[in-house]
This record gives C-alpha cells, structure tokens and sequence, in this order.
C-alpha cells in the first residue's frame, strides 16, 4: 500500500522553441516556475550549487554549459560536440521528471539589490528600466532570453544578457542595430549600450 503522505505527483508538460542562437534551446513548462519578473542565470556549474535542477543539468550532461530560469521556462545552452537533435529530449525528459516530483529549483531565494540613483540620472534610468521593460523584454523573453539593466554613466548604458542571449553569434547585432537605436530615440541622453560580462 503505498504511503498517503506522499504528495501527488504534478502533471507537467514540456515543449522546447528554437531561438537565435544555435547552442541554446528554449524549455517551456505549462506553469510559472519562478516568480514573474525574477531571473537566475546559472553560467556554470559552481554557479548552481543552490539551483537542484541547474546542478543536475551540469552534472548529468557535459554538454551543458550554461542554464537559465524565468517566467515559466529553462533555457539550456549546450556545447558543439552535440547536436539539439539527439539532446533535446534526453533534456526535456530530465527536467520533466524534476518538476513532476515537486522538486526544488531553487535552494533559497537570490535577491540582488541595487542603489537606486538620484536627480537627472535617477530620471534617465526610470526612462532605460521602462523602455527595456515595455519594449525589449518581452521580443527578448521570447527567444528564451533576458535583459537586464545594469548601470548609467554619462550617456553610457550597460545591460547583462542572459539564458540564450548570452554567447548568441546575434546579440551583438540585436544590442547595437535594435536596443541602442530604440533607446537612443526614446532618450537622446543616451550614446551607447554596451553589454556588461557576467
């Protein structure tokens, strides 16, 4: 008889989206995983100690190289001695079964706090958050990606680029031909954006 204080298994369905960069595959769950607006990028295993399911990934498949939490999918950055084809079920399986067991994906909640700034770039930055905010966020969330603000400094804008955004052969295009020239006509202040090393 099998025990009652077991808790039922969770029902979980898995799909996967291509996304711009050829290493990275995009594992979309039927609910949220982590909390809305919240990211945890993982660029190593040391860095996913407190992340069951990152750790797990590195650990099982040594062609992972890179895992990345948000809204309600995982992004998987995969070295070049495999191919999507023969991996991405072998993935998806895995990560199916860590969520259908109620398993942890985080250890402990990360929060990261900046200083808010003050005066005129106190004003420009509230302008770059809504700008990546209503804008960029979104195309960028659906490629199985993030951005997010890092800091202003005479005219200079820095982001960090995360899940299938970071290492894409295509970001430096989408940083410099799309979000510098949004940002630069929304906010003539502004002179560059440059992408910020994790």
């Amino acid at each position: 008889m099998a025990s009652q204080d077991k808790a039922p298994q969770r029902v979980v369905t898995i799909y996967t989206e291509s996304n711009p960069n050829p290493n990275s595959m995009k594992f979309v769950a039927n609910f949220m995983l982590v909390e809305e607006g919240k990211s945890y990028d993982f660029p190593d295993r040391k860095s996913a100690e407190q992340a069951p399911l990152a750790f797990n990934l590195f650990e099982n498949f040594s062609f992972v190289e890179r895992v990345f939490y948000m809204n309600n999918f995982i992004t998987v950055t995969k070295n070049d001695l495999v191919d999507w084809d023969d991996a991405r079920l072998l993935v998806s399986n895995y990560i199916k079964y860590h969520l259908e067991q109620n398993e942890p994906l985080l250890e402990q909640d990360r929060a990261e706090a900046a200083a808010p700034a003050s005066g005129e770039e106190g004003e420009i930055v509230g302008k770059i958050k809504d700008v990546l905010d209503e804008y960029i966020k979104p195309a960028v969330e659906m490629d199985g990606g993030a951005i997010t603000f890092d800091s202003y400094k005479d005219g200079v804008v820095k982001v960090l680029l995360q899940g299938s955004c970071s290492g894409c052969p295509s970001s430096t295009i989408t940083l410099k031909a799309g979000i510098e020239s949004l940002l630069k006509r929304a906010i003539p202040e502004i002179r560059s954006v440059e992408a910020t090393d994790v």
